[in-house]
């Protein structure tokens, strides 16, 4: 069986525009700020030095999904996770759980994580990021 995962394999490229962000929150999360994104991107060090993803990286075990008291990050096949809102009471468990920072929680205590959908992957103007096949 064949799954496929977000990466971000050109980041040298990118130029911190943030539209794969504001792709991710309008079109996954039906919000419009990065602040509401499964993927947030920021500076490594200063403008000069370029810019990171931080997303998920489709740990098999997730250290999320075993610490949620609600069952509300289940383990997607082939590594990362599936996200039922409704589930979240909101706890904050799974952001200090994550090993790579890439469960985010906004002030309103709402918990935004890459599911690895790659709709942002269309809206990076430089071509950084890619969705690859892996064999599970």
């Amino acid at each position: 069986m064949v799954m496929k995962i977000l990466t971000a394999p050109r980041m040298d490229r990118c130029i911190g525009c943030h539209s794969c962000s504001l792709a991710c929150a309008r079109l996954v999360h039906k919000k419009l700020s990065w602040n509401t994104a499964g993927i947030r991107i920021h500076s490594s060090g200063g403008l000069t030095t370029g810019f990171v993803a931080e997303n998920c990286m489709a740990c098999d075990p997730a250290p999320c999904v075993e610490v949620c008291p609600t069952e509300a990050f289940i383990q997607r096949r082939g590594g990362g996770v599936i996200v039922k809102k409704n589930l979240c009471i909101r706890c904050g468990k799974c952001v200090d759980a994550c090993p790579v920072d890439a469960i985010y929680q906004n002030h309103e205590k709402e918990v935004f994580v890459c599911i690895h959908c790659g709709r942002c992957v269309k809206y990076c103007p430089q071509d950084c990021l890619e969705m690859i096949e892996v064999s599970i």
